[in-house]
């Protein structure tokens, strides 16, 4: 009853906040509006002890007690002043997420900028997944200076996790007074299917044209040269081409077979979804580690052939959404 009672309450207060704040727009700023500041455990019982102590010294006309009691109480209230001041100001300019399989991790990260002359001290980012609450390290954000917040989130099953809002709080500097405020952006995260199974990969076609492609082991017939671009590896620059004309030119090898492989959800029938998922996931990151180019058949969409880590992702992130209702982020 009491658990009930107070996701209710919760679920009021962020309905409010949300409704009070809005949707966010990076970058974005806490002012005063979005800031909420409340006693922690140890300034509730901070505050206990100094009612004590004032009941005390006015029963026996302690003026001993009450002049404690009194200057103990401006220094709860210089300590509030200076948690809401240590997130006034802040700025958040980006956010991202790191994808993973099902049964890993996953990464949220929040980049914060402060851009007053005083460092921020003591600042976590946070969110809650069902009842648990998943938060970064506290980290000191310098004056003038960019920090990152890594949040990192257990991937239970595959498929999407949408995370709501994010909290950005702090307790510095005496821990008698958190200060927070809330961001609420579109952030999600997708679970891969986990890469296991024991079935042999489709074999590998041939294209009906030649594939020019960067150079390999076993792409042996040189084809042209041409000029340098950014990204290109020295070990394909021609120095002897450069010698003689004082440019840079890269040497490029064709690979007249043009293999690839196709991999079909309809190939894996008869197995449930899951495994079938599972499969595929194992076959991608094979033919990712091999280098190899694939392309990747789902019953409701078509990933061309391609290859590299963008390719790669591109295949996970549309297995981690098979059978739900809407398409990856």
């Amino acid at each position: 009853m009491l658990a009930r009672l107070r996701g209710w309450f919760a679920r009021r207060g962020a309905a409010w906040v949300r409704k009070r704040q809005g949707e966010d727009r990076l970058p974005a700023s806490v002012h005063a509006r979005r800031l909420y500041i409340l006693p922690t455990r140890a300034g509730a019982g901070f505050a206990a002890l100094l009612l004590v102590m004032l009941v005390a010294g006015l029963t026996y006309a302690n003026s001993v007690a009450l002049f404690l009691t009194f200057l103990l109480v401006g220094f709860a209230i210089v300590g509030m002043h200076l948690t809401h001041r240590n997130l006034l100001g802040l700025r958040i300019t980006m956010t991202s997420s790191i994808n993973g399989f099902a049964g890993e991790t996953g990464l949220v990260r929040v980049t914060l900028a402060n851009d007053a002359d005083v460092p921020r001290l003591a600042l976590r980012a946070s969110f809650r997944l069902g009842e648990v609450t998943v938060a970064s390290p506290l980290v000191e954000l310098p004056a003038r200076a960019h920090r990152v917040l890594e949040i990192a989130a257990p991937l239970e099953q595959r498929g999407r996790l949408v995370i709501e809002r994010v909290r950005i709080a702090t307790f510095h500097p005496f821990g008698l007074f958190e200060a927070w405020t809330w961001l609420h952006l579109p952030i999600v995260l997708l679970a891969y299917p986990v890469a296991r199974g024991t079935r042999t990969p489709p074999e590998a076609s041939h294209g009906g044209h030649q594939q020019h492609v960067a150079q390999r082991p076993g792409d042996e017939q040189w084809s042209h040269l041409r000029g340098f671009r950014d990204g290109d590896s020295p070990r394909q620059i021609a120095w002897r081409a450069y010698a003689r004309t004082g440019q840079l030119l890269v040497k490029e090898y064709e690979s007249p077979r043009g293999e690839y492989r196709q991999f079909s959800f309809d190939s894996l029938a008869g197995l449930p979804l899951e495994p079938r998922l599972e499969q595929l996931a194992a076959w991608v990151v094979a033919a990712h580690g091999r280098g190899e180019r694939y392309g990747l058949q789902l019953p409701h969409s078509l990933i061309d052939t391609a290859d590299g880590l963008p390719h790669r992702d591109r295949c996970l992130a549309a297995l981690a959404v098979v059978g739900l209702d809407e398409s990856p982020a």
